[in-house]
């Protein structure tokens, strides 16, 4: 969000290019930094009501693995090919698009109770 709605307000007063640049290559670390950290906290949520199986088998377990490889590769992206932006902004798009589909499963209480 706020690569789409502050970043250009900056580019437009006129800040310098590098500050602006600076200010966006933080806020998408911090980011991602925060989505892992959220990932982790669900999987071991997820793990302590349906088991340690459901982390591989489970939808919702995958689609957390599959949010934290997105943000392992950010990091490994950033740390190895520093002028690699589009393969960053591609693991910040998985990230993003792992959690909107994250959103519309069943939260796994409801789903337990729901079954026979």
């Amino acid at each position: 969000m706020l690569h789409f709605g502050v970043l250009p307000a900056l580019v437009k007063v006129g800040l310098a290019p590098l500050l602006v640049e600076d200010i966006g290559s933080q806020t998408g670390s911090m980011l991602m930094g925060f989505a892992g950290f959220c990932a982790v906290l669900q999987l071991l949520l997820l793990a302590r009501l349906q088991g340690a199986a459901c982390l591989v088998r489970d939808a919702r377990g995958q689609l957390l693995w599959a949010v934290l490889v997105a943000c392992a590769a950010y990091f490994a992206v950033a740390w190895m090919l520093a002028d690699a932006v589009r393969w960053q902004l591609l693991c910040y798009l998985v990230a993003g698009v792992t959690g909107l589909v994250l959103v519309v499963q069943p939260v796994p209480s409801r789903a337990r109770r729901a079954r026979p």
